[in-house]
């Protein structure tokens, strides 16, 4: 969780830490972040408008939740939280994927 907050505004560091998973969590968080990928395609945003910073709002607190318990830190984790995601939505590559999703 820290490193993704640390790491929310650089891809290349950001993918890193997803491939470092466990293989099974690896791919669910890839399945989940290629469905998101599809979900935030242009012909798919033109009718949701829920684009990839949309998606990561709302999927962020899903995925990643801090810990703490002072206000301030939660609001400031939470932009960086929806940032990591947004970028992995952004930049995973997730074609390995094809097909199953």
């Amino acid at each position: 969780m820290e490193e993704c907050i640390e790491h929310c505004c650089d891809p290349v560091k950001a993918i890193a830490i997803l491939h470092r998973l466990p293989e099974l969590n690896h791919l669910v968080l890839a399945y989940l972040i290629r469905f998101l990928q599809v979900f935030a395609a242009e012909e798919n945003v033109a009718v949701t408008k829920m684009d990839s910073n949309n998606l990561a709002m709302v999927m962020a607190p899903n995925c990643l939740q801090c810990t703490s318990e002072e206000p301030q830190v939660i609001f400031e984790n939470a932009r960086k939280e929806m940032a990591y995601l947004r970028i992995l939505i952004q930049n995973l590559d997730t074609n390995f994927m094809e097909g199953i999703v």
